[in-house]
């Protein structure tokens, strides 16, 4: 039997599986008042996956309000947090939507699909702002490099997320791979995806008009990617159903690269409102979402769905995340164009419902009431917690224990064991193994990608405009100062793009957290937000909109506090850019900012001494500016041939990464009054090396002086095929080559 709106009136008192489906008893009781009855089962399939952290941030709301209230005054943002997808103006009538999700869980259950889908969903985020996707970028974290699980993980996230963007014609174009114990069976999967289009191209996914049709179109539906959840299907529900369905999506990437090209030629036809993609929480999202963005009232006939499995239930029919599906919103007079388009590309299409001006999300199966919602109530009007945090208790003890008493090395032979123990290490070593199953050229409008600092793509080929984007973050800074760490992820992204000569514009983020029923966790949770809302205010980038991703860990042990930051610059012409690779034996290395003895989460402390603990890095946001000012600038003007920002692993890897671009040599001198150890490994911020061409050197000085910014030369590119840290030590850049390059290979490829 259906469970009708009018027999859930008549049975208030059926049991329900409200438990199982992850809503708490208080949040099951506030959906019986909204409703003034007990929920159909098709409603609290509905209100279940609505209401999910996933879905809802019921968590995270209260805090996540703070890039609302401190954002900066933008001339460039043109739609901000709360669609699909924000979107910046980048001139001469381009605009530029970004996103970055997570797909963290699912990537653990499955590497392969997981982070298959992960793509596939951040690319129709983008795709419904009205914009053609034009790259991917990926920003990982696994467990211990040698461990099993890695072994496990690894491989199939790295495939996933190269054949389904390989396969979209996507290029992938930067990121990030870091191992730490913390990510072990907590595997994160962020995926970020860059759109463009021109300004009137902008579509916003709401549902207005009254009589306007409702179209779902894509792939059939059918029975994975539903919750955790066998719930829809057991005995509660119907006890003739399968027991079990698969939890996570499985993707086709070509069915969603005919998918991309239909929905633009809608958009470029002008036949469709407005387009959401179905992600998390499928149909239940898609139609709460548009009905609550628009008019407020929408009426579907749920058997008018496509299904790939006849045997599904109307809540699994809601509930199922399966890909590749869009819904449209289409006027009465466009309805016969909207479906000869979707005709000619082969994609199959249904007239579901309609727009109606009731106020009300009705869905109908076979005539029969199943839902009949306020869809605010669904969409946006769910929980929301003010979970207590506090700071916890080992945090006085872990930053009192700092790396000053670990040994250093102190001769010319220790510093140079340093140097090839930390290159060796997981996370500085190439990760070429990884990037080259990613197809980072395909459109040709790849400028830069990996393994430079920043991706750089054109965007209009007659001006040469363009953008350059990096993703960055720090799990142990964060670990031992979230605020701070929150500031330090995003100083860095800013300084990568600057290092492009891309001027920074705005940011997207991931935070990847434990369970926030942790009052220590959430404690990070807040300060990381409270960091990063403060630090876009002072650099002048607005949060665009993001995601969270909370409950990463195993039993009591939460991952380290990860906020992933994405920062989107632009430059006025791609010409220009410049790369990381030292090139021309003459070239003078310039060291931007000031170095100081700071080792706090440092990679040497970590690899070395597996040591984590004291205070990371100080932050000078203002300084950030005044060097991103510099790079920029001097890009613009012709000054520098090469600039690489220094972060993990400090000045020693930066120089070491410069000199493999091209196979180039260098001469470097330590200056007066400084550590050899500090000077090479220190982790201070703010910083960057360029390779200025001695026609430029003065003018290039004169403008660091002129700002009053350190520099200091301490290097001089040659063709010798060495790094020399004279007086000290020197190595042939093929053995630096062999140390940086083999880590990866050796473990996966045997």
């Amino acid at each position: 039997m259906i469970d009708t709106v009018e027999l859930a009136a008549k049975t208030p008192d059926q049991p329900q599986p409200w438990g199982e489906l992850g809503l708490k008893q208080d949040e099951y009781q506030r959906i019986r008042d909204i409703l003034g009855r007990r929920p159909t089962n098709a409603e609290l399939a509905m209100y279940s996956v609505m209401w999910s952290e996933h879905c809802s941030y019921k968590s995270s709301k209260v805090h996540l309000r703070q890039f609302g209230e401190k954002a900066p005054q933008s001339d460039a943002l043109l739609v901000g947090i709360g669609q699909n997808a924000g979107v910046v103006d980048i001139g001469h009538g381009y605009a530029v939507t970004f996103k970055i999700e997570s797909h963290n869980h699912p990537s653990y259950v499955e590497p392969y699909q997981g982070a298959a889908t992960g793509v596939g969903g951040i690319v129709r985020d983008i795709l419904a702002m009205g914009a053609r996707p034009v790259a991917v970028m990926d920003s990982l974290r696994f467990g211990p490099l040698d461990a099993d699980d890695t072994h496990r993980v690894l491989p199939g996230v790295v495939a996933g997320v190269g054949g389904y963007g390989n396969c979209l014609g996507l290029p992938n174009i930067g990121g990030e791979v870091v191992f730490d114990p913390s990510y072990a069976a907590n595997p994160l999967v962020n995926a970020l995806c860059v759109g463009v289009m021109k300004h009137e191209d902008i579509h916003l996914a709401n549902a207005t008009g009254v009589g306007n049709k409702v179209v779902l179109f894509g792939a059939r539906t059918g029975g994975d990617g539903i919750g955790g959840a066998s719930i829809l299907a057991s005995e509660s529900f119907d006890d003739s159903k399968p027991s079990k369905r698969p939890a996570v999506q499985v993707g086709d990437p070509f069915m969603e690269k005919v998918l991309i090209e239909c929905c633009l030629e809608l958009f470029e036809a002008q036949v469709v409102e407005a387009i959401q993609d179905l992600g998390a929480a499928g149909i239940s999202c898609a139609t709460s979402e548009l009905a609550s963005n628009g008019d407020g009232g929408m009426y579907v006939q749920l058997e008018k769905v496509l299904l790939r499995d006849p045997s599904l239930t109307p809540g699994e029919i809601m509930m199922s995340e399966s890909q590749e599906r869009m819904m449209g919103i289409v006027t009465p007079e466009n309805l016969d164009a909207f479906l000869a388009i979707t005709t000619r590309w082969d994609v199959e299409t249904a007239v579901i419902g309609e727009v109606t001006g009731t106020g009300r999300l009705i869905i109908d199966w076979h005539g029969e009431t199943i839902a009949d919602v306020d869809p605010r109530t669904v969409a946006h009007d769910g929980p929301v917690y003010e979970r207590p945090y506090a700071r916890p208790d080992w945090q006085d003890s872990l930053q009192a224990d700092g790396p000053g008493e670990l040994p250093r090395p102190g001769t010319g032979d220790e510093l140079r064991g340093t140097l090839l123990r930390l290159l060796a290490s997981p996370n500085l070593a190439s990760k070429a193994w990884i990037t080259d199953q990613y197809d980072r050229y395909v459109l040709g409008n790849t400028v830069l990608a990996q393994p430079e600092d920043a991706g750089v793509l054109r965007i209009d080929e007659s001006t040469g405009l363009g953008v350059a984007i990096a993703t960055d973050g720090n799990g142990r800074y964060a670990k031992l100062d979230p605020y701070t760490g929150a500031q330090l992820a995003l100083a860095e992204a800013y300084r990568n793009v600057a290092t492009t000569g891309a001027t920074p514009l705005a940011v997207t983020d991931g935070l990847n957290f434990g369970s926030p029923e942790d009052p220590a966790v959430m404690w990070q949770f807040a300060e990381a937000i409270r960091g990063l809302a403060d630090g876009c205010q002072a650099l002048g980038t607005p949060v665009t909109g993001g995601n969270v991703s909370l409950y990463n860990q195993t039993g009591d042990a939460a991952i380290l506090p990860t906020a992933i930051v994405g920062v989107l610059g632009v430059l006025d012409d791609v010409a220009r850019r410049t790369p990381q690779g030292f090139r021309e034996p003459g070239q003078v290395i310039y060291l931007l900012g000031e170095t100081r003895d700071e080792f706090g989460g440092s990679e040497w402390a970590w690899a070395e001494h597996g040591h984590l603990g004291g205070r990371p890095p100080s932050v000078d946001l203002a300084a950030e500016r005044e060097l991103a000012e510099i790079l920029v600038n001097a890009s613009r003007d012709g000054l520098i041939d090469a600039a690489h920002d220094l972060s993990d692993g400090g000045l020693a890897v930066a120089l070491v990464e410069s000199v493999l671009r091209h196979g180039v040599g260098a001469r470097v001198w330590v200056p007066d009054g400084l550590d050899p150890f500090v000077f090479l490994f220190s982790e201070s911020q703010a910083r960057a090396i360029v390779a200025v061409p001695r026609s430029e050197e003065v003018r290039f000085t004169d403008m660091c002086s002129a700002r009053r910014f350190a520099h200091q030369r301490i290097g001089v590119v040659d063709d010798g095929g060495v790094l020399d840290l004279q007086g000290q030590f020197s190595v042939p850049v093929d053995d630096l080559r062999t140390a940086h390059e083999s880590t990866l290979s050796s473990a996966f490829d045997a």
